[in-house]
């Protein structure tokens, strides 16, 4: 049977000054003003549509992502969060993430977020070096960026990350942990560091830049685990490296295969439904245009996950985290037996990607290394 795991928001800001080539989520390069009382009202009444699912929870985390949602006023994230919390009650002390562009945030901005209710802020930095930023398309220097840092210890804020790429363009093994040593002198509790990856539908894809070779990409991977552990940064999912006891909230919920609603331009959801026991996943109108437009229903598209679809979708968001995965949360959260992934279980186990213990399993380094090949053994 399943049960109601924890649940988030997921707010969606779909404009951006400029459309990085690598970019492949849904973000506009803004025309003109941005249309902020419109669209805040816009996601009020989206969330509204979708109180039935809240089903009774509270709010663990809220993500406030984009785009790039620091093109907001700091006056119109706090009358959202606050309407927001008259809608859905907020767990105490929650976490709530803004994800802001070194080069679209004033240093003042940052102080007036965090008086705003925003607990965390996630900078997209991706490297500190002129040569690579200008490769990426991003709009901030290499000194917004540190100074952002700073401003967000100053301003009161707990916790913030910053966002950093490794395998860009041209990048040797001394450009990555350069990159690296730079942001960890700046002290953030927690980083964001993940490989360049080339996706469909981007600038990049169309004309691809020379990337390094497998075999660089390796040593860079190991380098910097290696110089992050030196420095107090323990991995705790796939991307995401902490200082003790700043783990990203919103990020365990995903991985955890818990429920959030998504609301704002092509935001997605996932939600569990038990009486109907079954999960399924929303998507909202793409285009702000769209989206704006008061005759039309925010829902884009509704798909019901397919029991046999269940065990894989699971594992694919439990896998990325760097801990044990218990018995008891695959049954509750996939309405499933342990009994009906045996046979994948037992082929993962007999290829050392993972060890079975009482009561949970657990990914070995080999798992972690070849993490598709893993996965690959759920799909059937």
């Amino acid at each position: 049977m399943l049960q109601l795991p924890p649940l988030s928001l997921y707010i969606h800001i779909p404009w951006c000054i400029e459309k990085c080539p690598y970019c492949d989520f849904n973000s506009h390069k803004l025309r003109g003003e941005i249309p902020e009382q419109a669209y805040l009202e816009a996601l009020l009444k989206d969330l509204k549509t979708d109180l039935f699912y809240v089903q009774g929870r509270i709010l663990d985390t809220i993500f406030i992502g984009g785009g790039t949602p620091s093109l907001i006023s700091a006056q119109g994230i706090g009358w959202l969060l606050k309407e927001v919390e008259q809608l859905i009650p907020f767990k105490e002390n929650i976490e709530i993430t803004l994800e802001a562009n070194p080069g679209a945030i004033e240093n003042s901005k940052i102080a007036e977020f965090y008086k705003a209710g925003v607990s965390r802020f996630s900078f997209g930095v991706q490297s500190f070096q002129q040569e690579k930023l200008t490769r990426l398309g991003r709009i901030h220097g290499v000194d917004e960026a540190k100074s952002a840092a700073l401003q967000a210890k100053e301003s009161g804020v707990s916790t913030f990350n910053l966002d950093l790429m490794h395998g860009l363009p041209d990048q040797s093994l001394e450009d990555a942990l350069f990159d690296l040593q730079t942001a960890i002198d700046l002290k953030p509790t927690h980083l964001s560091w993940y490989q360049l990856t080339i996706e469909p539908n981007t600038q990049y894809f169309s004309h691809p830049p020379k990337l390094p070779e497998d075999e660089l990409l390796w040593e860079i991977q190991e380098a910097g685990q290696k110089l992050l552990a030196e420095h107090g940064y323990r991995q705790y999912e796939i991307s995401g490296y902490t200082q003790v006891g700043f783990e990203c909230q919103h990020n365990i919920n995903y991985w955890s295969f818990s429920d959030y609603l998504g609301i704002g331009c092509g935001a997605h959801g996932k939600l569990t439904l038990p009486l109907e026991n079954k999960i399924i996943r929303t998507t909202k109108i793409k285009h702000p245009k769209g989206y704006l437009d008061e005759s039309r229903p925010f829902l884009d598209d509704l798909q019901t996950v397919a029991q046999e679809d269940l065990a894989f979708e699971y594992m694919m968001n439990r896998m990325r985290l760097i801990a044990p995965i218990p018995f008891a949360e695959f049954e509750q959260y996939t309405g499933l037996s342990i009994d009906a992934i045996a046979l994948p279980i037992q082929q993962a186990i007999d290829k050392q990607l993972l060890i079975k213990h009482s009561d949970h399993w657990l990914m070995t380094d080999l798992g972690h290394r070849y993490l598709n090949e893993l996965l690959m053994l759920f799909m059937d």
